[in-house]
């Protein structure tokens, strides 16, 4: 008797393999654009065609849209592959580790001392309890951030480290941070008990620890899932891989899906040793390899292979295509970021409307493309029936500019701005920034004290231990009132003030912005942080490099322009970014959270961990430079394999057409640095690239 296969009619052979494989552990190595979400989705499909109850069969992966998705798609198949599925009740269980997590727990709340009404704390409300703990113990806030203890506790739970354990560690220790953590560590747990609270790394804590300590219950969840799923594999931390273990360990059926040359999490915690250990946790485990590229040109997938094969830790693998060799792959060296951005919106520009380079005024006038762009949004195309065609509808939405760290989005955003160009930025835009906005306030209320609005959002930050009841007294006129200490704090506050407006008088902007950093404490609240804290301060250093063009205004009119362009620009954003243009049809929403809802007909910009899971038929790749990309930061070591690994996520996010750029001179905290390029691009075989604007190239130096 021939098997019904025709449900898995749409699979390559691979993928078909996969997807019919039932019995025992499975990993599905599956490289870029290679259609692992397809092949997971006919996998459970076809476990329920061979009759395996839909309640038994579990999926797991890392966002909620993800899980939306993947359970759309099952019930989509299933409603279309099996008999009666009009009637259909019961389904797969679809969710995220940490959706899963609150599930098991609240089956089990009295067990671990909760109600099944336990609150869910988020990041800040998480940080305003460390911070009450902190001032309980007699641990000043402003010496050790709240924040930074938050992290570091946020960390050992994902490593399934628990409290007891990391306290008796923290005797042995000699870095009085972690003492100090264990004590706070500890105070925390006891708030969050009594408020009935976990935080969002308890959720798989917890969890996990349920089912060690419980065979009863660990039983139950065992056999109420027989086949466990578990997508993106390689971004798992210790305790997301301890729950997929302990799920799957009786009936041993767990498939995992997942690219070790796309784990680019360590950051997070992430550990690339899950997936590369596999075989050796299921030593029975079947492999496949899912290497067909369905995204990518030949081109682009030959560059992104022999990037990625020059790493060591990594499964030997080759994607390939049946897609048309294509373009080669463009590479532009710039003169600094602003000629490297102007490189871009023009591109943008031929992009957009098919035209030549020759059509469109040359680099380096400031704002010379703006009425050619309305020239480009008022062509109409029309088919023979007279309807207005859709062929320019998302060429924008089409193009992604990615950039190794956030501060980047600043020269490209003036850039879009310059050029017209409608853009979004994924993440926050560089003067929508907090860190900015606080940079910013601090020179508003340097020259203008009464801002009260200003004074509020700067007073406090860094932490001076000035609170809202003094605020209120101060703001009320109120200030004899207070005690002599926190006068003394509000008058070394206006001190600074003081400071900051004589330096804008006497000194360049770009001066000035490094002044108020160093003068506020920012400088040295950042600089004791996290990865989170120091792209922070890259993003004020990127404002300071901004400010050089403000030099050269005299009589501190520089400091006054700075503020006014950058309101200005603050505006102008919104409505580029936010209102769709009036001869665009609207797009429809596809792709990750937060970027692919086509509101507007919008360029993309964003970070290249941020656009994992995306893909784009035109995509740049900005800031290829030695120490940029591959990124290094305050003398660091660089993990170069997950930088390349990066740079390989990258580049596999286009489908069509590739760029490439670098700058020789980029400005950094308003010093000009020459650079190298990145010995990346050098990986790329010299045949697959072409170089950009070798001809009749105009670049503009800005002073």
């Amino acid at each position: 008797m021939v098997k019904d296969v025709e449900h898995l009619g749409g699979l390559n052979k691979k993928q078909r393999e996969a997807a019919l494989h039932a019995k025992g552990p499975l990993l599905i190595v599956a490289g870029a654009g290679a259609g692992k979400t397809k092949t997971i989705t006919h996998r459970i499909v076809n476990l329920i065609k061979e009759g395996i109850p839909p309640e038994k069969i579990l999926a797991v992966t890392f966002t909620n849209k993800a899980a939306k998705e993947m359970r759309e798609r099952i019930i989509a198949e299933i409603k279309k592959n099996t008999h009666g599925a009009q009637e259909q009740e019961k389904f797969p269980f679809v969710s995220t580790f940490h959706s899963l997590g609150v599930y098991i727990i609240k089956e089990n709340a009295r067990i671990l001392g909760l109600t099944k009404y336990f609150t869910i704390l988020d990041e800040s409300d998480s940080v305003s309890i460390i911070k009450e703990a902190q001032k309980e113990i007699g641990i000043d806030p402003k010496q050790y951030d709240p924040k930074k203890i938050k992290n570091i506790i946020s960390r050992e739970k994902g490593k399934f480290t628990h409290l007891e354990d990391y306290a008796e560690l923290e005797g042995n220790e000699t870095n009085p941070l972690a003492k100090i953590t264990a004590r706070v560590w500890s105070l925390y747990e006891k708030k969050k008990a009594k408020e009935n609270s976990l935080d969002f790394d308890d959720l798989l804590l917890k969890a996990v620890k349920l089912l060690k300590d419980n065979p009863e219950i660990r039983k139950i969840y065992q056999e109420k899932w027989e086949y466990i799923h578990i997508d993106e594999y390689q971004d798992t931390n210790e305790v997301q891989y301890l729950m997929s273990k302990i799920l799957s360990e009786n009936h041993k059926n767990i498939c995992v899906v997942g690219d070790a040359d796309q784990n680019i999490y360590s950051w997070r915690g992430a550990n690339l040793k899950n997936i590369l250990s596999f075989e050796k946790d299921y030593p029975d485990a079947k492999i496949v390899l899912l290497e067909e590229n369905y995204r990518s040109t030949k081109n682009i997938l030959e560059a992104a292979n022999t990037v990625i094969k020059k790493n060591k830790y990594r499964p030997d693998k080759n994607l390939f295509t049946k897609n048309k060799t294509g373009e080669k792959i463009g590479l532009y060296e710039a003169l600094d970021e602003n000629d490297e951005a102007d490189f871009v919106a023009i591109k943008i520009l031929e992009i957009a409307d098919g035209a030549n380079r020759e059509d469109f005024p040359h680099r380096g006038l400031r704002r010379a493309v703006g009425p050619r762009t309305e020239q480009i949004f008022q062509q109409k195309n029309r088919d023979p029936d007279g309807e207005e065609s859709s062929r320019f509808a998302n060429e924008f939405a089409d193009i992604a500019l990615l950039y190794r760290a956030n501060f980047q989005s600043r020269a490209l955003e003036e850039a879009m701005l310059r050029y017209n160009i409608p853009y979004q930025v994924l993440g926050v835009k560089f003067f929508e920034r907090k860190e900015i906005k606080d940079t910013l306030a601090y020179l508003r209320a340097a020259l203008n004290k009464d801002s009260l609005s200003d004074i509020k959002r700067i007073i406090n930050f860094p932490a001076r231990g000035i609170g809202k009841a003094t605020l209120a007294k101060m703001f009320a006129g109120e200030m004899e009132s207070l005690p002599v200490k926190m006068r003394i704090k509000i008058n070394n506050f206006y001190e600074i003030l003081e400071a900051i407006k004589e330096k804008m008088q006497n000194s360049k902007t770009s001066d000035t912005i490094k002044f108020v950093v160093k003068k506020s404490g920012i400088e040295a609240e950042f600089s004791a942080g996290g990865e989170e804290e120091m792209e922070r301060l890259e993003n004020i250093k990127e404002l300071a490099t901004l400010a050089l063009k403000y030099d050269n205004l005299p009589d501190g009119r520089g400091v006054e322009k700075l503020l006014e362009d950058a309101s200005l620009a603050s505006d102008q954003d919104s409505l580029m970014i936010n209102t769709p243009h009036p001869n665009l049809p609207l797009g429809k929403g596809e792709g990750a959270e937060g970027v692919q809802e086509r509101g507007n007909n919008a360029v993309k910009l964003m970070t290249v961990h941020a656009g994992k899971g995306l893909e784009f038929k035109y995509v740049f790749v900005v800031g290829l430079e030695d120490g940029l990309f591959p990124h290094e930061r305050n003398g660091e070591e660089i993990d170069n394999e997950e930088e390349r690994r990066l740079f390989y996520v990258a580049l596999t996010r286009a489908k069509e057409k590739l760029f490439l750029s670098f700058a020789n001179f980029r400005t950094i905290f308003g010093s000009r640095q020459i650079n190298a390029p990145s010995e990346f691009i050098s990986d790329i075989p010299a045949d697959l690239l072409e170089r950009e604007g070798e001809k009749d190239r105009i670049k503009t130096i800005y002073i």
